[in-house]
């Protein structure tokens, strides 16, 4: 490669994109065609797919130099996919995009003219997100304003991991090493300087979403717990609360006694233990269960990814 010319990785994990791969592909090309004062190479994850997508990585690896692939042994999840592309990416500045072209590979030269000025992080900012759910727009919002609310770090709203990272950037991301990943909130604990591009996020290409409910509600508690404790202090809250209602409940069930005739033994003291006392040790049991777990699972010291085969070779 010509080394006088910037270095630019491109990292796209995927996962059973079978229908899509040959135009991202090519619209990434396109890209690179359209940016002669930079080199580029496009590094694929291939997250455990079971589908043609693997198939199609080798194809398009077989006639472009520039590609390498990353084939996972199972299937670890998105942001590990990422993780595993910014591990690998041997680019001056690497740029973070999706398989399924909701993230425009027309945005990276806007970005790329950014790090040009000075910017060490140019995250894509969605000011319109055409094609999804009112659902997981609704409860996209709501996440991220809540996250900030929990967070000691700011994470910037309406983003995701469409971004493009300084080498410098990178470098600091690679030495973290903690398993329950939400890659946009480290890349904001890290700091630098960062620019926010607005952009308007296109409607997937092909394919479906790779993120029903149930993973975007784990997607959402690792936001939340790997960059906050408040929940831990929201449990010592709830319980002082508790507490005081069982109190009240107390009181209450020893007038009833005292002073009238409606009275069924042993009825309320039941009722006040069930409802406040069992409540409340479920809710903080369930708490400290969590962050407990994922320091157990931490101690373990598994690797993050395991890749199975390697495709194309690095970039010098």
């Amino acid at each position: 490669m010509n080394t006088n010319r910037p270095l630019i990785s491109i990292v796209i994990p995927c996962f059973n994109e079978e229908e899509v791969i040959e135009e991202t592909h090519r619209r990434i090309s396109a890209l690179a065609a359209s940016q002669l004062a930079y080199e580029f190479e496009f590094v694929f994850i291939d997250d455990g797919s079971h589908d043609q997508t693997l198939r199609h990585l080798r194809n398009i690896s077989t006639n472009d130099e520039r590609i390498r692939v990353l084939v996972f042994s199972r299937n670890f999840g998105h942001q590990l996919a990422v993780t595993a592309g910014i591990d690998e990416a041997c680019g001056d500045a690497v740029v973070l995009m999706d398989s399924d072209l909701q993230d425009p590979p027309e945005v990276v030269p806007a970005m790329l003219e950014k790090w040009r000025d000075g910017y060490q992080v140019v995250y894509g900012v969605r000011e319109d997100r055409p094609g999804e759910p009112r659902f997981k727009l609704w409860s996209a919002h709501l996440f991220y304003r809540f996250l900030n609310r929990l967070s000691d770090t700011p994470i910037p709203l309406d983003t995701g991991d469409f971004r493009l990272m300084d080498r410098s950037v990178v470098d600091v991301l690679r030495s973290l090493t903690e398993r329950d990943r939400f890659v946009r909130g480290l890349v904001s604990w890290v700091g630098f300087r960062q620019f926010a591009l607005p952009y308007r996020r296109s409607q997937r290409f092909a394919g479906t979403t790779k993120y029903p409910l149930r993973k975007m509600i784990r997607f959402a508690s690792d936001g939340i717990i790997s960059f906050s404790t408040k929940p831990l202090k929201v449990a010592m809250h709830a319980g002082i609360c508790f507490a005081g209602l069982a109190c009240v409940g107390i009181i209450w069930a020893l007038l009833t006694r005292l002073f009238t005739n409606n009275w069924v033994p042993g009825w309320t003291a039941t009722i006040i233990a069930v409802l406040f006392l069992g409540g409340l040790q479920l809710l903080c049991t369930g708490i400290l269960g969590e962050y407990i777990g994922r320091a157990y699972m931490q101690g373990k010291g598994r690797p993050l990814y395991i890749v199975s085969e390697r495709l194309g070779k690095k970039a010098k």
